[in-house]
């Protein structure tokens, strides 16, 4: 894989992490509880899913949406961003 696609791959997957997560939140603000407990069930799902090398881009994201979700950084995930 060229250089430059593999780094728009992993961007894609960090938006698309990042978007799911946003959506799974949105299903908290919603005051039927049936609703919720599916948003907090799926956002306990996605959160296990990211892979660890990538929660530092996913956490960019989460940022620019204005979610409330963010990953804590072990010292291994981040030493691998370089």
């Amino acid at each position: 894989m060229a250089p430059l696609h593999g780094q728009l791959s992993r961007w894609q997957q960090a938006r698309t992490w990042a978007r799911l997560i946003r959506e799974a939140e949105a299903l908290w603000h919603v005051d039927v509880r049936d609703l919720r407990r599916i948003g907090a069930l799926e956002l306990a799902q996605l959160l296990q899913e990211v892979p660890p090398a990538m929660r530092w881009r996913v956490n960019r994201w989460l940022a620019g949406y204005s979610a409330s979700t963010r990953f804590e950084l072990s010292g291994a995930a981040i030493d691998q961003r370089a």
